[in-house]
């Protein structure tokens, strides 16, 4: 019985799994209420609410599973990247609670939770495959040889998607989060009202960059209202932005897929919900004839299942946390600029 912690940003998520990678509670415990007057994650605020509620969630994961503490037999827990305060909520937390049981404890990095949520929602995902990661501030290609192994071939150079999302809904004055309205608003209009530019698109690397979208969004939205003959088409608006934006993520997956000749694709992630993203990338995927996993929404999102799944392969590994390991902000990974070489000499 696996319990997995999470708090690296604005959301305190527990949940249980047993031996098998099934999940027996999940839990979480958003804070979007929290932040959305401030239009953004303020992190003093987010560790605040870590702290209030972690240990009361961690009861209700353990009922809910109905798991007593002494049957637990390891615990996951984020440790990077993400808010250091937020992280040391959990990682204290986690720490103390495994020093207090003797039970084996293990850290988990981030990004590696939304790659074993590919494999919780779909434990028939063949390897090698290629999963796209966009979260948060993240937007990554991981080319998965084997389940728990992962090798990064391309990140964002500035903006991530999902920063495009929320910043690009801001100056549309939608609400925050971002991505989910304009996801919403985006269904009511027409993806080809603007030409918006597409960023990276045809690049020989699989890197991203969002800035330059942002910028464009941003000029298109301030020439609009200079004119001011009518009101914004902000449903147009934010259709053609998101439109940008999954062509770029969909391309590059299904570029580096065929690249490095993979049996399937991924994404996971927050922007993984994105309804646009799902359908484009299903269709995609199809006439490649590749396997397509696409997580559960409520996996997408942080969440404590996927901290407890990428912690359950490495304590089948015999891995362990000292204990002086600490929370660290920063992904703390390379670029594998070898490997691209190498793949695009081929």
């Amino acid at each position: 019985m696996i319990l997995g912690i999470e708090t690296s940003c604005d959301e305190t998520a527990v949940a249980v799994l047993d031996g098998d990678g099934h999940i027996l509670s999940n839990i979480l415990d958003s804070q979007v209420e929290v932040h959305a007057r401030y239009g953004g994650v303020v992190p003093e605020l987010a560790s605040r609410r870590h702290m209030e509620c972690l240990e009361l969630l961690t009861r209700e994961a353990l009922d809910l599973a109905k798991v007593s503490l002494s049957q637990l037999t390891g615990i996951a827990v984020t440790n990077r990247p993400g808010l250091v305060g937020a992280l040391l909520v959990g990682v204290n937390f986690a720490k103390a609670l495994a020093y207090a049981t003797n039970i084996p404890w293990v850290t988990v990095n981030h990004l590696e939770g939304h790659l074993a949520s590919a494999w919780l929602s779909d434990p028939n995902l063949p390897t090698p495959t290629m999963v796209l990661i966009a979260s948060g501030g993240h937007t990554h290609l991981a080319l998965v040889p084997h389940r728990g192994e992962y090798q990064f071939i391309g990140w964002t150079m500035d903006d991530a998607a999902g920063e495009a999302f929320d910043k690009g809904a801001k100056m549309l004055g939608l609400p925050y989060p971002g991505g989910p309205a304009i996801d919403r608003l985006a269904k009511q209009g027409n993806a080809q009202y603007v030409s918006f530019p597409r960023p990276t698109l045809r690049s020989q690397n699989f890197n991203f960059s969002f800035s330059g979208l942002k910028t464009a969004l941003r000029y298109f939205v301030r020439d609009e209202q200079q004119k001011g003959s009518s009101p914004l088409p902000v449903a147009d608006i934010a259709a053609s932005y998101q439109e940008a934006i999954v062509d770029v993520l969909v391309e590059k997956l299904c570029r580096a897929a065929r690249q490095y000749d993979v049996k399937g694709v991924s994404v996971v992630g927050g922007v993984a919900a994105n309804s646009c993203l799902r359908l484009r990338l299903e269709e995609r995927a199809r006439t490649l004839g590749l396997h397509v996993t696409l997580p559960h929404r409520a996996l997408c999102t942080d969440n404590g299942a996927m901290i407890a799944a990428a912690g359950l392969e490495k304590l089948k590994r015999k891995e362990r946390a000292a204990w002086d390991v600490d929370a660290i902000s920063t992904l703390q990974c390379k670029y594998d600029e070898s490997a691209m070489a190498g793949v695009l000499s081929q």
